[in-house]
């Protein structure tokens, strides 16, 4: 999303504001910061490859977002925060040139005034923040539309009602922990509504465990277990290995060597990459990331907001 800025003024006045005042910074929110932290694990912008790990995810990437977050932000609020101090000033200036007294004023009646009124910043965020919701959810929207066609194949893992009215389509990382967190609520859910379908996207985002995990999922599919070895190694830690794929396979009654040979099926490569193609087409910011209707459904909600999303998407035949 991008947004405008009228003039090289409200650069100059972020820019004074947060250098001059800094601590002015503890008022912005940090949308990235608070997904991070919240209910999902952040999935930087993809560049897809067709290697073993086919999406680069630096552990540094999520808080590479802070800067150009922060800005967008503070850029939209400079603007009519430079109009409440320009209101009171005695003489007329250029918007791009303050002299250095401006600039004091304008810093002491902005601090003055958040000191008096500090509703002022928080009216401010909060108007952008609903500005930015409706966007994202109208952006989110026509996303799903386009890429209806490609939303379920028949490679897909169904769980569920495979003949449900409404299907949810589920994007996670068998290693997310906030994937793990959204399980309960999935099965309670689904335990109470026998008229949904459910879809699962395999989305490896966490590095080469997670691939590896990914395709050991897709292979047993090849021996109709798919569910059986996802809720095995769901209940696993992070740390999945070779070793643990290979005992979980023996534990269910697979063939173990099968499996382990399956992994390496072209055709299961190209599912993942597809998945990721997707998830990148619908701009799906993290896992778990759940497509419920023309709803984007971000993160480890729980069975409550479920219910919620499945009755908008039956009540409107999505």
């Amino acid at each position: 999303m991008q947004y405008e800025i009228s003039s090289y003024s409200d650069i100059f006045i972020l820019t004074l504001i947060l250098s001059e005042e800094p601590h002015f910074a503890r008022h912005f929110p940090h949308p990235t910061r608070d997904l991070l932290h919240s209910r999902h694990t952040v999935l930087p912008a993809p560049a897809i490859r067709k290697e073993n790990n086919p999406m680069r995810f630096p552990h540094s990437a999520p808080w590479a977002f802070f800067p150009l977050a922060f800005l967008r932000w503070g850029a939209r609020l400079a603007v009519p925060l430079l109009a409440f101090p320009l209101a009171f000033s005695a003489a007329p200036v250029r918007a791009e040139v303050f002299t250095a007294e401006q600039r004091a004023e304008i810093v002491t009646i902005l601090r003055d005034a958040l000191k008096r009124d500090p509703s002022i910043l928080r009216d401010a965020v909060q108007a952008v923040q609903n500005d930015d919701g409706e966007r994202e959810k109208t952006a989110a929207r026509a996303a799903i539309v386009a890429a209806r066609d490609a939303m379920v194949n028949a490679n897909d893992p169904v769980a569920g009602n495979p003949r449900g009215s409404v299907t949810i389509v589920e994007f996670f990382d068998v290693r997310c922990p906030y994937c793990h967190k959204l399980e309960p609520a999935m099965a309670a859910f689904l335990a109470s509504d026998r008229d949904v379908r459910l879809v699962y996207k395999d989305l490896p985002i966490l590095g080469p465990p997670s691939v590896m995990a990914t395709k050991a999922l897709l292979a047993a599919r090849k021996q109709n277990a798919y569910e059986k070895m996802r809720d095995a190694l769901m209940a696993q830690s992070r740390e999945i290995s070779m070793a643990k794929i290979e005992s979980e396979a023996k534990r269910l009654g697979l063939d173990a060597a099968r499996l382990i040979r399956d992994m390496e099926d072209k055709g299961i490569q190209e599912q993942i990459d597809a998945n990721l193609r997707l998830a990148h087409q619908l701009n799906i910011q993290g896992t778990p990331a759940m497509v419920i209707g023309d709803t984007l459904l971000p993160g480890a909600v729980d069975e409550a907001e479920l219910r919620r999303a499945v009755a908008d998407a039956r009540a409107t035949n999505r």
